[in-house]
């Protein structure tokens, strides 16, 4: 009985010991949290005329018009907005990323950062770099499709439609 005893013990210890190391590791956790509540990115497009703040993952905190905003043609304003949304998003789930790697990734041994500008890359399209420290010029406008003509109208809907 006392060698199962002494098992029991010590194996009530391991488990002590691997209580600690978590905790140990997962101390940070409170402080990583308050970080990311209170970051804030803040993109001003190349003309100055749009200023976009994105905060925690990502959201849209404030969007700024400058006086000469007004006076641009509505579809290159809007991809000015859009441009520089995109970025002021991107930068901040990026620091937010750069926070969580300070708190885990040596623990976890991953590169959330690194994962991160690869994924946006993917999904526009872009090469996965770090944050330039300078804004860039918008891309060209999005293409449209077409109006659909009258007898086409009825194409998009899938009811009609056998596949």
């Amino acid at each position: 009985m006392s060698a199962h005893m002494d098992e029991l013990i010590a194996q009530f210890q391991h488990f002590q010991a691997k209580v600690r190391q978590a905790e140990t590791r997962f101390a940070g956790v409170g402080d990583m949290q308050e970080r990311i509540a209170q970051l804030e990115t803040t993109v001003t497009s190349p003309d100055g005329n749009v200023t976009v703040v994105a905060g925690a993952g990502g959201a849209v905190t404030d969007l700024r018009l400058a006086a000469g905003a007004m006076h641009l043609e509505a579809g290159r304003l809007s991809t000015i907005i859009m441009t520089t949304l995109r970025q002021a998003v991107a930068g901040a789930v990026q620091q937010q990323a750069g926070i969580v790697d300070d708190a885990f990734g040596d623990t976890l041994g991953v590169n959330t950062q690194e994962q991160v500008r690869e994924a946006q890359a993917e999904a526009f399209g872009t090469v996965a770099e770090p944050p330039a420290s300078e804004p860039q010029a918008p891309p060209a406008a999005p293409r449209r499709r077409p109006a659909p003509r009258d007898d086409d109208y009825f194409e998009e809907n899938t009811i009609l439609r056998r596949d």
